[in-house]
């Protein structure tokens, strides 16, 4: 028998020998405070774990003689085990455990010295109480209650106990009376071993949302680096391909560069300028002919937002011959605006 328990009576010994079997065939094994946990609520839990993980209940002196026994870095969820303790042998991932023990976990009322885990709210609205003695003891503890329609009524929604308070009798009552159950009960994972590495709750409480958020984003973010820095992949090189065809169409356009592909480009562009020197002279005073003043008029037409911020409201005055010419400039701009954007 090892040194560590042969001083240990027979019992206690096959107790270690379990844990330390439990240890060496599974692959992880994990370290759970079992403090406030009601029998029944112990026996739900391991219902609820069948086939996936197995609680071991056992003394911590107990416990650190197996972990001790077996050594190595194993012995390190020595450092873990406090309180009342218990033992969870698993084959799954640490981050699945933390998961499936957060699962199992249920509410229930709060005793008087608990720590508030979150920020207790009682909201506003009518309750099943008569009137009588309860409007007084909520009123005690900071809740705003009344009597309206012969029933007990929250006025105004109330934070009695911010998280990391301590929940006192008076308001731990309250709460039980109004059916507040503020309490997490179920296993805590205080620490897990799984290949050599122990795990912490702080590592394994993750935001599945914002993770699968951030890796959505991490992809969106490469692939548009990979098509900026026309870094070519299987994924990519489509839109690689196509930014260069509308660059190299834009080069063409910008360029008047005739080709079959963009010649239509270049002779839509030339119109849209027409249309723009069009209006600049008909503000100078010449008479556009009526197609052309169609079209102008369509396209002004298109976009007439732009084309009235363009021009601020003057105070009526008779204009001078310089008002008029920068009237009429101001007015070729605004079709400028409104064809180009």
């Amino acid at each position: 028998m090892a040194l560590y328990t042969h001083h240990l009576p027979r019992w206690k010994k096959e107790e270690v020998e379990e844990i330390k079997r439990g240890i060496e065939e599974h692959t992880l094994v994990g370290v759970v405070d079992m403090y406030g946990i009601p029998a029944s609520q112990v026996q739900h839990i391991r219902r609820n774990l069948r086939g996936t993980a197995r609680v071991k209940m056992a003394r911590n002196t107990l416990i650190e003689h197996a972990l001790n026994e077996l050594g190595g870095s194993v012995a390190t969820l020595n450092d873990h085990a406090e309180g009342q303790s218990a033992l969870i042998f698993t084959n799954e991932n640490p981050f699945k455990l933390f998961k499936l023990l957060e699962q199992t976990k249920t509410k229930m009322a709060a005793k008087p010295g608990e720590t508030a885990p979150e920020d207790i709210v009682i909201p506003k609205g009518p309750t099943s109480f008569k009137p009588g003695p309860i409007v007084g003891e909520l009123q005690q503890v900071g809740i705003p209650a009344a009597i309206e329609g012969g029933k007990v009524k929250i006025r105004e929604t109330k934070t009695v106990v911010k998280k990391g308070e301590v929940i006192n009798k008076k308001v731990a009552d309250a709460l039980v009376k109004l059916g507040v159950k503020p309490m997490d009960v179920g296993l805590i994972l205080q620490a897990a071993f799984y290949r050599e590495t122990i795990f912490t709750p702080d590592l394994l409480a993750i935001d599945e949302e914002a993770y699968a958020s951030n890796i959505v984003l991490a992809a969106q973010q490469a692939f548009n680096l990979s098509v900026n820095a026309v870094i070519p992949t299987p994924l990519t090189v489509g839109a690689i391909i196509g930014k260069a065809v509308r660059e190299a169409r834009n080069v063409g356009v910008e360029a008047s560069i005739y080709e079959k592909d963009i010649v239509d480009l270049i002779i839509g562009r030339a119109q849209r300028e027409m249309l723009v020197v069009a209006l600049a002279a008909q503000g100078h005073g010449f008479e556009l002919d009526e197609a052309t003043l169609k079209a102008a008029s369509a396209a002004t037409a298109a976009a007439p937002p732009a084309a009235e911020a363009a021009v601020e409201e003057k105070p009526e005055e008779e204009e001078t011959e310089e008002e008029k010419k920068e009237e009429g400039e101001e007015r070729g701009m605004a079709g400028l605006g409104a064809l180009f954007g």
